[in-house]
């Protein structure tokens, strides 16, 4: 019942069959080391054609580190990165970034559903510090998609935040790990990855895919030809050259191949649609933001969740800034590994443990 019924996140799902048999093919031979190797080749082609440019593209094991190491390209040791007070580089990385950028400051902005919005961007800005040498320059933003509430940064919405980047001198970096998702969601129809990324100014993207079926495997790629002199350095310098890259490009390589990559992001986005649709159905149950990618925020009766989860349903509480749900808010996460069935079996053991059925 607890494996079947997990939605704590996509992390917890194993790899797609089809990235591990590619794993598995690639362990057959010699291969060059260090990114020489057939498997990161395809890769960077197809990353290049995926995006319609030019681009360097770098796997590297973690979305951690790929997000360090992009921020380490847009900030100096002195500079000020600012993000959403709830983005993964502020509350869930153990100063990393601080780390790899060798003490650069985060700033925090509020905003709904995990957005930043170009008008809160600018006002901070600019009353931001007294000025050098007292205060960091700011320099870079740093934006999720999908955002930690499962919201989906639109075009527009990417475009208006470079924009005021750009007049501050400051770079814009995008956590994507879970890019894929936001990409085939309904908010973002008819936007190409060109579209969501360098067309509408981000400078350096962490491409995610183990919470899309990889084993472990992200991508650093970087959009902007300057920022890519001395990376090679830094992604050494931080212990993310392996050897054997011949692993990771293969995960890539699985995922990209036939767009794996994006119909397991769509499978997953649906599952969450359907079970937002049948959590909501049930009384007492309200969303606490909009199901745009593979997230589902629900409040549940109380008590409910702690007989869900004493019942074998694993799934994690959420707080949020001035709760208005007096702890009742729990986050729900599908995969590419959700099957219906899952969700239809939560639902009802939801359902059961609220109308006492």
């Amino acid at each position: 019942m607890a494996q079947s019924l997990c939605f704590a996140s996509d992390n917890w799902a194993g790899a797609h069959p089809t990235v591990m048999d590619a794993v598995a093919s690639a362990n057959l031979g010699p291969a060059a080391p260090y990114g020489e190797d057939d498997w990161t080749r395809r890769v960077e082609k197809r990353v290049r054609e995926v995006f319609e440019t030019e681009c360097a593209v770098f796997p590297v094991t973690t979305g951690s580190a790929a997000n360090g190491l992009c921020l380490t390209l847009l900030t100096p040791p002195y500079g000020a990165i600012f993000t959403h007070e709830a983005a993964h580089i502020q509350t869930d990385e153990c100063g990393l970034p601080e780390f790899y950028t060798g003490g650069a400051k985060i700033i925090p902005l509020p905003g709904a559903h995990g957005r930043i919005d170009a008008a809160t961007l600018q006002t901070a800005i600019a009353g931001f510090g007294h000025g050098p040498p007292h205060a960091p320059p700011p320099s870079a933003v740093s934006i999720t998609q999908s955002t930690e509430t499962g919201s989906v940064y639109r075009v527009d919405e990417i475009a208006a935040l470079s924009e005021v980047a750009r007049a501050h001198g400051m770079g814009l970096h995008m956590d994507g790990a879970r890019f894929a998702n936001a990409l085939v969601s309904p908010v973002s129809a008819g936007a190409s990855p060109a579209d969501l990324t360098w067309r509408a100014g981000i400078d350096a993207l962490s491409f995610g895919g183990t919470k899309n079926g990889a084993l472990a495997a992200e991508l650093v790629v970087i959009f902007k030809p300057e920022l890519i002199r001395d990376f090679e350095y830094r992604r050494k310098r931080v212990g993310q050259l392996w050897s054997k890259m011949r692993f990771l490009s293969a995960q890539f390589d699985a995922l990209l191949a036939d767009d794996l990559w994006l119909s397991s992001a769509a499978h997953a986005n649906a599952m969450a649609r359907a079970l937002a649709d049948g959590l909501s159905a049930l009384p007492g149950v309200e969303l606490g933001a909009p199901v745009e990618a593979n997230a589902v925020f629900a409040a549940l009766p109380e008590g409910v969740a702690d007989r869900m989860r004493m019942a074998g349903a694993t799934f994690y509480p959420w707080a949020t800034p001035g709760d208005r749900f007096g702890g009742r808010l729990n986050r729900f996460v599908t995969s590419w590994a959700t099957q219906p069935g899952d969700v239809a079996a939560l639902c009802d053991m939801a359902g059961r443990l609220i109308t006492g059925g």
